[in-house]
C-alpha cells in the first residue's frame, strides 16, 4: 500500500509541476480574475488529488492530463459561476474549451511560455494609447463604440487603430517565434 501511495504522490507532483500554470491560464480565460484562478487552480488540483488516490485517473500521456486537468478546472468554475447565480450552459463551456484547444494546442507549456514572453515584448513597442485600447478592450471587455467615447475617439479611428495594432503585433510574433508570414502561408 506504501508503494501505490508514493506512486501517486509522484504522478501528482508532475502533474502539478507540468501543469500547474496551463490550468490557471485556462481558468483566467474562462474568465477568472487572477485570485479566482488561484483559488480554482487549488481547488481543481484537490479534485485531482482525490481521483489520482482513488484509481480513476491514470495518466496516459501528457495531452490526456491536460485534457483531464482543464474538465476539473471547468467543472470547478462552472460550480463558482452557478454559486454565485449566474448561468453559462454546458455549450457554451463546450465552445470555449474548444476555442482554449485551439488557441493552446498541445504544443505544451514551454511553447506557451515563449510565445507569452514574445507577446510581452511586442507589447513593449507599443504606444500608449494602443495599450490602452487593448486594455479597454479586452480586460474591461468594452465595445468599440464604449473605448471610442471613453477616449474621445470615432469608433472608425478605434477599429482602424486595432487593425494596424494586431497587424503589428502579428508581425512581431511571427519575427520572434519564428512563424510562418501569413501572406507566405496564403500565397
Amino acid at each position: 500500500m506504501l508503494v501505490a501511495l508514493v506512486d501517486h504522490r509522484v504522478v501528482f507532483e508532475r502533474m502539478i509541476r507540468d501543469h500547474q500554470a496551463g490550468v490557471w491560464r485556462y481558468l483566467r480565460y474562462l474568465g477568472c480574475s487572477p485570485p479566482e484562478a488561484d483559488d480554482l487552480t487549488q481547488e481543481s488540483f484537490l479534485a485531482a488529488w482525490k481521483s489520482v488516490q482513488k484509481g480513476e485517473f491514470v495518466e496516459i500521456n501528457e495531452v490526456a492530463t491536460a485534457g483531464f486537468l482543464r474538465t476539473v478546472a471547468k467543472s470547478r468554475f462552472l460550480m463558482a459561476i452557478r454559486a454565485k447565480g449566474r448561468r453559462i450552459t454546458e455549450a457554451d463551456a463546450a465552445e470555449i474549451d474548444a476555442d482554449w484547444v485551439q488557441l493552446a494546442g498541445s504544443s505544451g507549456e514551454a511553447e506557451w511560455d515563449e510565445r507569452m514572453v514574445a507577446l510581452e515584448h511586442c507589447l513593449q513597442h507599443v504606444g500608449d494609447k494602443a495599450k490602452t485600447v487593448l486594455e479597454l478592450l479586452y480586460r474591461n471587455e468594452l465595445t468599440q463604440v464604449e473605448i471610442a467615447q471613453r477616449l474621445d475617439m470615432k469608433p472608425e479611428g478605434v477599429r482602424t487603430l486595432l487593425k494596424r495594432l494586431l497587424a503589428k503585433l502579428r508581425e512581431c510574433m511571427e519575427g520572434k517565434l519564428n512563424w510562418p508570414v501569413a501572406n507566405e502561408k496564403n500565397g
